[in-house]
């Protein structure tokens, strides 16, 4: 079959894409490996609760945030409904328990009341938040730096920097290896327009964009794992594709004008484009990390916690090992037992996650495949079971009642990120962005092959993914 766009990969840039040139007219098929579009963007059920997979937070949605701008012609705010959440994060060690709101002037207030010598300190880092683009402008031509040499250079007390950076894990493990300049437009997104949590569940957004395509008359394609890309001398011009699960999915065939990748680069450079691209690629991504994954406890509750006293839609806990930012990377790397991780109970708002007289939360923490790697299938079982026990534990210090509050509970790892998404080493932010991190392989790629998704120019995230996915789509669309 023809089409005049074949995207491979239904994950929020995919996705978004797709509607946006459905939307425009241009006949569109999507081929997902997974059995639900939206890559990260999904929920599954257990018992009476829907779990969701990866939305904590959605950034945004301010008049100038450009994710507006693209619902808005979608129309997606009359398929779904945002929900304002009560604060940003509630941050805990053993020294501070500070909730930062979203409103940067009441942040300040709060943080100048705690850190009083660090006045100017605290409002030099949100005026750089809140001027992103000007400050970015203004510094055309100097170098990158990392967030960390960023607040070393404006805080002394560590405390401090570890306050700030509590919702580090939104973007990358490691403060020191973080783009200042990314981290700028991220972070300041946050408190420039708030955030929001979708009623229902991540899935309920991948849902729509995905009937913004099929109403539009454009296809999605479940089940269907992309194996190659056809190319006709140096150009793409259809997708191989198997239809179904396991050795008896039938293998496909369709043509089009122009491709969208919003899998993984790197599954897309060993596997399906021919080999003197792959290599000229593998060399210019050579320089690039992909960025770390995330282990994931998910809880079902037989009460909302707030029963038990629980108060906050997000705590960030640091453990105690962690006395600077050089310590966050370290203490990642950490036994379950002391590893800093979040714990979002999603009550708090209302999430439609769970039913009447009940209740839905998550732990987060990073996580990475060397953690889980050579164990037996029946090792793997009793590892999650016993980070299950530690977090639970944890937990019941900090919220007592929670254990007994407890339904359900189930571990998902960086290795079943990797499953399910296909992503190498589970990573959920694709390449991780570090200062001067370049983007030169995507001026390799054919004119009519194109990257949507964590993996290109604008990085991970709902965020990152849903601006790459339209952005991709205008860049066709103004082909002549």
């Amino acid at each position: 079959m023809k089409y005049d766009v074949i995207i491979i990969g239904g994950g929020l840039g995919g996705l978004t894409a797709g509607a946006k040139l459905a939307k425009s007219d241009k006949k569109v098929i999507l081929i997902e490996q997974h059995d639900r579009p939206g890559g990260c963007a999904t929920t599954f059920k257990r018992k009476d609760f829907i779990i969701e997979v990866g939305l904590h937070e959605m950034d945004g949605l301010h008049s100038r945030d450009m994710k507006r701008k693209i619902f808005n012609d979608l129309g997606i705010f009359e398929k779904v409904s945002f929900l304002e959440l009560p604060e940003f994060y509630r941050f805990i060690n053993s020294r501070y328990d500070i909730v930062m709101p979203h409103d940067a002037e009441e942040a300040i207030k709060i943080l100048i009341k705690n850190f009083p010598e660090e006045e100017e300190g605290i409002k030099t880092y949100f005026y750089h938040l809140l001027n992103a683009r000007k400050i970015i402008s203004e510094s055309a031509g100097a170098e990158d730096k990392s967030v960390g040499q960023f607040l070393d250079e404006i805080i002394a007390n560590d405390d401090l920097k570890l306050v700030l950076l509590g919702n580090l894990g939104y973007f990358h493990d490691d403060p020191y290896t973080l783009s200042y300049y990314y981290y700028l437009h991220a972070q300041g997104s946050y408190y420039n327009g708030r955030a929001n949590f979708i009623k229902g569940g991540s899935q309920q957004l991948s849902n729509a964009l995905s009937e913004v395509i099929t109403n539009n008359g454009g296809e999605v394609r479940l089940n269907s794992l992309a194996t190659k890309i056809i190319f006709d001398d140096t150009l793409p011009v259809g997708v191989e594709y198997k239809q179904g699960r396991g050795s008896k999915g039938i293998l496909s065939e369709d043509y089009a004008d122009e491709i969208i990748v919003n899998s993984a680069l790197p599954n897309m450079i060993r596997d399906m484009v021919p080999g003197s691209l792959a290599s000229r690629l593998e060399k210019n991504i050579g320089s690039l990390d992909i960025a770390a994954s995330l282990l994931t406890v998910y809880y079902g509750f037989n009460k909302p916690l707030k029963d038990i006293g629980n108060r906050h839609y997000s705590t960030f806990i640091f453990d105690d090992s962690v006395k600077c930012q050089a310590d966050i990377v370290i203490n990642n790397h950490s036994g379950f037992d002391s590893r800093s991780f979040t714990f979002v109970d999603y009550n708090q708002v209302d999430s439609a996650l769970a039913p009447e007289g009940k209740g839905v939360g998550a732990v987060c923490c990073v996580d990475y495949p060397s953690d889980w790697e050579g164990l037996s299938k029946e090792e793997y079982r009793k590892k999650k079971e016993e980070v299950a026990g530690i977090i639970t534990s944890r937990l019941e210090k900090l919220i007592p009642g929670f254990r007994d509050a407890i339904e359900y509970v189930e571990v998902a790892t960086s290795l079943t990120v990797k499953r399910y998404t296909l992503n190498p080493e589970g990573s959920v932010y694709g390449f991780a962005q570090k200062p001067g991190k370049n983007t030169d392989y995507l001026s390799i790629l054919p004119p009519n092959l194109h990257i949507a998704s964590a993996w290109g120019k604008f990085g991970g995230g709902f965020s990152g993914a849903i601006i790459s996915g339209y952005m991709t789509a205008f860049d066709i669309l103004r082909k002549r």
